[in-house]
C-alpha cells in the first residue's frame, strides 16, 4: 500500500503571508546557495585552462559556452516535472504514483533530448569553424567537447533529481551536492589538467574530463540520496523506471518545450548584447562581460526564489485554492523585487567596489575598461527591479502550468523590443556600449510588464483552478 507523503515544505495553506514567506525562504534559501555554487562550477575549468596559454583558454571558453547551453536548455525542458509534482502534492491524491511517474517521464524526455544535443556537440569543431572561429581554436574546443559530452546525461539527470527533491521538501540537497561536485571539480581538475597526485597531464582534456566525472559525482549523489533518505525513499523514485506514461511524457514536454526556449532567449539576448560589443571594440568587450557577470551573480537570488515559487504557487494550484495562489505568488514578488532593490541601490551606490573584484581599478591601463564597467553597472542598478521581477512573475506563473504565452512574450521583449533596441541606440544613435545596454534595460522591463500583467490578469485569462 502506498502512503502519500507530506513533508514539512510541502504542508497545507499558510495562514498569513508571513507563513508563506517562511514556507518560500526555507525553500529558495538552499536553492539560491546552490545556484551560486553552480556558477563556481561552471567557472572552475576556465579559470584551471588559463594557465595553459591563450589558445587553450580561448578553446575552453567556446566549448564550455555550448555545453553550459545544452545543458540549460535540457535542464529547462525538464524543469516541467516542477509544477507538475508540487501540483500532486497540492492535490494530496495519489501523491506518492504520480510523483513518481513525473520524475520516470522527465528522465525519460532528459534522455530523448540529450540525443540531439549529443550529436550536436559530436560535431562541436565543424560548427565552430562555421562561425568563423580560429581554425586551431575551433580543434581543440572540438576535442574538448568529444569528451565532456559524456557528461550531458549524468547532467540532465542529476538536475531532474534536484528539481524532484526541492518539490518533495528537501532543497538542501541542492546545496549539499552542488558544494561536493565544486570540490570534485576543483580537484580533479587540479590532478588532470597540471597531473598532480600522480593523475597524467591531460591539459585542456583533462579539465573536460574532470567535468565528466563531477556531473557523473552530482548524478550519484541524488540517487543515493533518494535511496537513503528518509522522507524521499518513500516515493521510491527509481521503481519500474522502464514502465511508459505517455500522457506524462507529452505533459513534461508541452509544459517544458516553451520554458526551454524562453531561457534560451534571455540568455541569447545577453550573448547577441556581447557580439554587438565586439563590433564596437575590445574594451567595450571586457567591461560588459565584467558588469554582465555581476549583474548574473545578483540574479541568482531572484532566479532561486522564482523555483521555488513555482513550486508553491503549484501546490496551490493542485489544491485548487486561489486564495492560497495569490499569496503565494504575491509574497515571491514582493521578495524577489525587494532582493534586487537592495542590490541596485549596493550597485548604484558602489560600483568601483564592485568591479575592482575583477580588475585593479587603480591600474591607469584599466582606467577605459573601469570608466566603461561603471557607466554599464549603472544602467544594470536600474534594471535590476525589472530583472528581478521578471524572473519571479514566469516562475509563478509556471506554478499556474502556464509557459506557452509566457515563452511568445519573452521572443518579443527580449529579441525585438530589447534586441531592436539595443541596436537603434548603440549604432544609429551612436550611444555604443551604453545603448546597448539601454536596450537589455528596455526588453527587460518590457517582458516584466506583461508578465506581471498576466499575473494580475491570471482569473480573467482563465489560468485558475476551479474552487476546490
Amino acid at each position: 500500500m502506498e502512503i502519500a507523503a507530506n513533508p514539512p515544505l510541502t504542508g497545507a495553506r499558510p495562514a498569513n503571508d508571513r507563513a508563506e514567506l517562511s514556507a518560500l525562504a526555507r525553500l529558495a534559501g538552499p536553492l539560491v546557495g546552490a545556484n551560486l555554487l553552480q556558477m563556481a562550477v561552471s567557472a572552475v575549468d576556465v579559470i584551471f585552462v588559463a594557465r595553459l596559454g591563450t589558445v587553450d583558454l580561448a578553446a575552453a571558453t567556446l566549448g564550455v559556452f555550448m555545453f553550459n547551453l545544452s545543458m540549460y536548455a535540457l535542464i529547462g525542458l525538464t524543469s516541467a516535472a516542477a509544477p507538475l509534482i508540487a501540483a500532486e502534492l497540492g492535490r494530496r491524491k495519489h501523491a506518492v504514483r504520480e510523483v513518481r511517474r513525473s520524475v520516470r517521464m522527465a528522465l525519460w524526455v532528459g534522455a530523448a533530448g540529450a540525443l540531439p544535443v549529443l550529436l550536436i556537440l559530436a560535431h562541436g569543431e565543424t560548427l565552430l569553424l562555421l562561425a568563423g572561429q580560429d581554425p586551431e581554436v575551433s580543434r581543440r574546443a572540438g576535442r574538448f567537447l568529444d569528451i565532456i559530452l559524456i557528461a550531458i546525461i549524468p547532467g540532465t539527470a542529476a538536475g531532474i533529481m534536484r528539481t524532484a527533491a526541492a518539490a518533495l521538501g528537501r532543497p538542501g540537497w541542492a546545496f549539499v551536492v552542488t558544494g561536493l561536485a565544486l570540490a570534485v571539480s576543483i580537484l580533479t581538475n587540479w590532478m588532470l589538467v597540471f597531473g598532480n597526485l600522480g593523475a597524467p597531464a591531460l591539459g585542456l582534456e583533462g579539465s573536460a574530463l574532470a567535468s565528466v566525472i563531477s556531473l557523473t559525482a552530482m548524478a550519484l549523489a541524488y540517487a543515493a540520496i533518494f535511496r537513503f533518505d528518509q522522507r524521499l525513499r518513500r516515493y521510491r523514485l527509481f521503481g519500474r523506471w522502464w514502465v511508459t506514461e505517455w500522457s506524462r511524457f507529452r505533459e513534461i514536454i508541452r509544459l517544458g518545450v516553451p520554458i526551454m526556449l524562453t531561457w534560451i532567449f534571455e540568455g541569447a539576448l545577453f550573448g547577441g548584447a556581447a557580439v554587438l560589443m565586439g563590433l564596437i571594440g575590445v574594451n567595450e568587450v571586457a567591461a560588459h562581460a565584467v558588469a554582465l557577470n555581476i549583474a548574473a551573480i545578483a540574479f541568482q537570488v531572484p532566479f532561486g526564489i522564482a523555483q521555488a515559487a513555482t513550486i508553491r504557487v503549484g501546490m496551490a494550484y493542485g489544491a485548487r485554492d486561489r486564495d492560497w495562489i495569490a499569496r503565494a505568488g504575491r509574497v515571491a514578488l514582493i521578495l524577489g523585487i525587494g532582493f534586487m532593490g537592495l542590490t541596485a541601490a549596493a550597485i548604484w551606490a558602489t560600483p568601483r567596489l564592485f568591479v575592482s573584484a575583477y580588475v585593479d581599478v587603480d591600474a591607469p591601463q584599466n582606467a577605459v575598461v573601469v570608466g566603461l564597467a561603471v557607466q554599464y553597472l549603472a544602467l544594470a542598478a536600474m534594471f535590476q527591479l525589472v530583472d528581478g521581477a521578471q524572473a519571479v512573475a514566469a516562475g509563478v506563473l509556471r506554478g499556474l502550468q502556464d509557459t506557452r504565452v509566457p515563452m511568445l512574450i519573452a521572443l518579443f521583449g527580449y529579441w525585438v523590443i530589447g534586441f531592436g533596441t539595443s541596436i537603434l541606440l548603440g549604432f544609429q544613435a551612436g550611444w555604443a556600449g551604453v545603448g546597448i545596454w539601454t536596450g537589455l534595460a528596455v526588453g527587460l522591463l518590457a517582458v516584466s510588464i506583461l508578465l506581471m500583467w498576466r499575473w494580475y490578469a491570471r482569473e480573467r485569462l482563465g489560468l485558475l483552478p476551479r474552487t476546490a
